[in-house]
């Protein structure tokens, strides 16, 4: 089992850690409650430790919020 990080990335194309070390279903939740805050930000899950591969977690969709 691995690790996830939420990512967040502002109009001006600046990226940001949003938080590291999660599981996916606590990373899932935490994107997903930020998206539902209607933020003109752009939210998603990556995998980091053990589960890092090339795709991000989920259907490696970038979340708009």
């Amino acid at each position: 089992m691995g690790t996830y990080r939420v990512m967040r990335q502002d109009d001006n194309g600046n990226r940001f850690l949003v938080a590291d070390g999660l599981d996916g279903a606590a990373a899932e939740r935490l994107a997903a409650e930020f998206e539902a805050r209607g933020h003109k930000q752009l939210y998603w899950v990556e995998a980091t430790g053990s589960a890092a591969g090339p795709a991000e977690h989920g259907n490696g969709a970038v979340r708009n919020a």
